[in-house]
């Protein structure tokens, strides 16, 4: 068996080495996707405390509007349930006709007390008639005017009239009832409703007068109140106090309806996102956030208290910090995204923090 020259391994060693030399330039790194991503900053915000209650929608004031004399009956009604009133308008008119005719005697009474004070005049000391005659025929004529003008006045109370301008809530007026004690009309003054809240006696220490009210009624919407009044006492059966909570005058709040309020609290501001950028992993609550390099990176969170659309960060990102919005749940760690900085929302009263189990 013949060996291989030398000089033609060597051949093929150099050939070999100068084709492994001769590499093949690398492919273009294809470019990085940048997906564009809604983003908020973490607020600092003054949140709601944990209190709040639910009771029924009264009156601020109403007026019971009855007839001023029982037992007449009712003529006609002007006004029905709704309306809206001003103060010195006719609601209803009573039968006046006995009343009327006891005033056409009383004016022809009056008219011949009068004329026989009339004849008195003149005759005083002269001895024509007594002092005392003289006297009682002046006194008779102004018993008799006295008597007209209360007739006349009855005449004018004849029609019912509102005492305030607002809104009738009830009417128990019916043509040709009689009237009695009970009244004729309701009216809210003014038009202005407020809630009687029934608070827990341990939150209503922090409740003071003229602290803001978020207030919802049964159909989701919401009013911002003040509180009016706290009840000094508190029921010993239930333990609870009552809030008087004062309401803009809207048509929406009806005497009698239920709502529920959450009474804001003065406490410090804190850390606070838009619910939507928390999103709930089996480790727990997280946010995306994004750095200053436009590159995102999950953070773990502590939630606490949470409003219409917010909820406070008790452990996470500092304030200024931005934070993806909904899309975040598809970004991975590194991702460059392009952010989009959502609107501020406006400061909502919260409700209080949730459970252990829900952070």
């Amino acid at each position: 068996m013949t060996s291989t020259p030398a000089s033609v391994l060597l051949a093929c060693a150099a050939f070999f080495l100068d084709a492994c030399s001769q590499q093949k330039p690398a492919a273009p790194r294809a470019p990085e996707t940048v997906r564009a991503v809604s983003v908020a900053r973490v607020e600092s915000r003054a949140l709601a405390g944990a209190a709040s209650a639910s009771g029924l929608l009264v009156a601020r004031e109403e007026a019971a509007v009855g007839a001023e004399h029982a037992g007449v009956r009712v003529l006609r009604v002007l006004v029905e349930e709704g309306a809206q009133v001003r103060a010195g308008q006719p609601l209803a008119v009573l039968d006046d006709a006995l009343l009327r005719e006891r005033l056409s005697q009383q004016r022809a009474q009056t008219a011949n007390a009068v004329i026989e004070a009339e004849r008195m005049r003149g005759l005083d000391g002269t001895g024509v008639m007594s002092e005392e005659e003289i006297g009682r025929r002046r006194s008779q004529a102004r018993v008799a005017q006295a008597q007209l003008r209360e007739l006349e006045t009855q005449l004018q109370q004849m029609t019912v009239r509102a005492p305030v301008s607002g809104v009738v809530i009830e009417r128990a007026a019916r043509p040709g009832s009689l009237s009695g004690g009970e009244p004729l009309y309701r009216i809210v003054r003014d038009n202005l409703v407020e809630l009687d809240a029934e608070v827990p006696e341990a939150a209503i220490l922090d409740i003071e007068v003229g602290q803001a009210v978020e207030t919802t009624l049964a159909d989701g919407k919401t009013f911002a109140g003040r509180v009016r009044l706290v009840s000094p006492r508190i029921d010993p059966k239930t333990k609870l106090g009552r809030v008087r909570v004062a309401l803009p005058a809207d048509p929406d709040l009806r005497v009698g309806g239920f709502a529920r309020a959450v009474f804001a609290s003065r406490s410090a501001p804190v850390a606070a996102v838009p619910e939507k950028a928390v999103r709930f992993e089996a480790g727990g609550p997280q946010v995306t956030l994004i750095d200053r390099d436009d590159r995102a990176r999950s953070v773990a969170v502590k939630t606490g208290r949470r409003s219409a659309g917010m909820v406070e960060l008790l452990q996470g990102p500092p304030v200024g910090s931005r934070v993806a919005l909904a899309g975040g749940a598809f970004l991975i760690d590194g991702d460059r995204v392009k952010p989009e900085l959502a609107a501020a929302s406006p400061a909502p009263a919260l409700s209080p923090a949730p459970s252990a189990a829900e952070r």
